[in-house]
């Protein structure tokens, strides 16, 4: 690199039989970076001088990605070929994921085809800034200008849909090397550089993400004193003696010494790996991340990502995936699928049911532990991250982030039309700092006169007394104002408990504890609450209050009971309508026989070991 000047990234793409292996040949041949047996088999067959797979020389298809170094006097490159089939299309993300430019193979006799625009709108994607047509088989096509010029046209409004500003169009022929490497002069009609002249020229360096440090750690190394965190940077600019920031711990050092494969150094810049000490002795291990302490990246749990899907089963809404993300591994909930990419128009479908393989979309999940990440369009490497089925181990989909975020975001589901979620101001874990508390939601059901407004009105008072905000949300007080205008049918309870859930989530998310009292007599309205809570990273405790109906008949402090067993009430719980207990609850209460003390004293224990 030091004698050829700044490395290139390229990498291929296109449609079976575009030409991609032969122009790749032609490159190496033509410009002598062939060694003497391979120039032997270029003058046979270029394809064959990178189709090395014996499955693609049976096939005459590209299958796997196959690498070629090359240098000129100007430059050096690092090519992918990578597949055109659209089975293959996953291993064209693989190729073109580190590329700083795309070469998109075009027939000049069939011009964009579905293929050529998925491959555009991957190079898009991955953030290639540079696309450029390789108009291929102009032979085909007796050199037609007004061909080229429709292909030209056309690539380019792909392109500008696209968002890549550096969209360029090439005719040639790569068989006969025709405007490759040398000029051709059966097109004195295009007055372009041949395409290695435009590949030398290419300017890259500014494309790289040299503001903010981004250094995943892989591994911590240890030796008589000497402790060192190793990986490969990823973003910025490393210097000794600059104040660094550590991820998710919050703790602040500085850059004590720089270790490096050629030894020590003083400033080490992406994508170089590297060994970090710092000036302090600091928990750090792999999965953390070293960043700049002015712009650090997301800690985040709720993802909106485009996904490449490059698996045979389709992704669906709830399904539960391995997330590798830089150095760190968690579990991640797919929560919506909010739209998919027609290839046949670049159009966006939006709530489709499914991703197929090969489909582009986006999408909105949930991890289980939080990733330290960057949109992509800001950094390539923390903007990133794969899906790997738990069961099978393979990579089912890569994925780049469009934003991250501590904070659930707007909820999943129906809402109102022509409305605007908008995110807090504050984030919840500062706001939550401030102010010295921790939010959750305890969610007492049971028959009527079970004991859920005694327990939560002790608990309420207990809480507030240890300096806690709390607040009890009886399900009958509920009934004089935010759900007055419901009745005791099954769709009005279920609404009713809807409601109730989503004020305690509010609640929780300010920091107060809030606990709800409600008889909410269906499973599927408790799972609701608790699916909402979890959603939004808030803790909640379901507490049943398992009261016999006797006792609870006993009690009937309204006459409740009395007057539905004389048939002046209808659909009363317990009488002539279910109460569905919970098969797990968080907390089994015993109204019967359990002081009220006691039964407070455990919630306080649940609460403590939730955190």
């Amino acid at each position: 690199m030091s004698r050829s000047g700044e490395l290139l990234r390229l990498a291929t793409a296109g449609s079976v039989d575009d030409g991609k292996s032969t122009l790749i040949g032609r490159l190496l041949y033509d410009s002598k970076s062939l060694m003497a047996d391979e120039m032997e088999r270029a003058e046979v067959d270029l394809a064959h001088l990178i189709d090395g797979l014996r499955a693609e020389r049976e096939q005459g298809i590209t299958i796997d990605v196959a690498y070629r170094f090359f240098a000129t006097p100007k430059r050096s490159f690092i090519i992918a070929d990578t597949p055109g089939h659209v089975r293959y299309t996953r291993n064209m993300v693989t190729g073109a994921s580190t590329a700083d430019a795309a070469l998109v193979l075009v027939d000049a006799r069939t011009g964009i085809i579905e293929q050529s625009r998925r491959h555009a709108s991957i190079a898009s994607l991955l953030g290639i800034r540079h696309l450029v047509a390789c108009v291929n088989k102009m032979d085909l096509v007796e050199f037609d200008e007004g061909r080229f010029r429709e292909i030209e046209s056309g690539f380019a409004a792909m392109a500008e849909r696209l968002g890549i500003h550096d969209a360029r169009a090439i005719p040639m022929s790569a068989l006969d090397g025709d405007n490759v490497v040398d000029r051709s002069e059966r097109m004195p009609w295009f007055d372009g550089a041949p395409l290695l002249d435009q590949l030398e020229q290419l300017e890259v360096a500014e494309d790289r993400e040299l503001e903010h440090v981004r250094f995943p750690v892989q591994l911590t190394i240890r030796d008589t004193d000497y402790r060192g965190y190793a990986g490969r940077l990823a973003g910025g600019v490393l210097r000794t003696g600059d104040e660094v920031l550590v991820l998710p711990s919050g703790e602040t050092s500085t850059i004590a010494r720089l270790d490096t494969p050629r030894g020590p150094a003083e400033a080490v810049e992406p994508p170089l790996t590297a060994t970090v000490v710092l000036a302090d002795e600091l928990d750090v291990g792999r999965g953390d991340m070293i960043v700049s302490p002015g712009s650090p990246p997301a800690v985040a749990r709720h993802i909106e990502a485009t996904i490449c899907w490059m698996h045979e089963s389709a992704l669906r809404p709830g399904a539960r995936y391995e997330l590798k993300h830089t150095t760190r591994r968690v579990r991640a909930t797919i929560e919506e699928i909010q739209s998919r990419v027609d290839m046949a128009t670049l159009d966006s479908v939006e709530r489709p049911a499914e991703l197929e393989l090969n489909d582009i979309g986006k999408v909105r999940l949930r991890t289980t532990a939080p990733l330290l990440a960057d949109p992509y369009s800001r950094n390539r490497v923390s903007g990133a991250f794969i899906l790997v089925d738990e069961t099978t181990f393979e990579t089912v989909g890569a994925g780049m982030i469009e934003t991250a975020s501590e904070e659930a975001g707007r909820p999943p589901g129906p809402h109102s039309p022509d409305v605007v979620w908008h995110d807090p101001p504050m984030p919840r874990r500062e706001r939550w700092d401030i102010l010295g508390v921790r939010g959750a939601t305890i969610w007492l059901t049971g028959l009527p006169g079970a004991g859920k407004s005694t327990i939560g009105e002790e608990l309420e008072r207990r809480l507030v007394a240890a300096g806690r905000p709390a607040y009890l949300l009886d399900g009958e007080n509920l009934r004089h104002g935010l759900s007055a205008d419901l009745g005791f049918s099954d769709a009005d309870r279920h609404e009713h408990a809807r409601r109730a859930a989503n004020v305690a989530s509010i609640l929780a998310d300010t920091g107060t504890v809030a606990i709800i009292a409600l008889v909410s007599p269906m499973a599927a309205d408790r799972a609701y609450a608790r699916e909402l809570h979890e959603q939004a990273d808030l803790r909640f405790l379901e507490a049943w209050v398992d009261t016999p109906l006797e006792v609870c008949e006993r009690r009937d402090p309204a006459g409740l009971y009395r007057r539905a067993w004389a048939g002046e009430l209808t659909g009363f719980t317990g009488v002539d309508a279910p109460y569905e207990p919970p098969d797990r609850p968080d907390v089994r209460l015993h109204g019967a026989d359990e002081p009220v003390e006691r039964s407070v004293e455990r919630l306080l224990e649940a609460l403590d070991a939730a955190g």
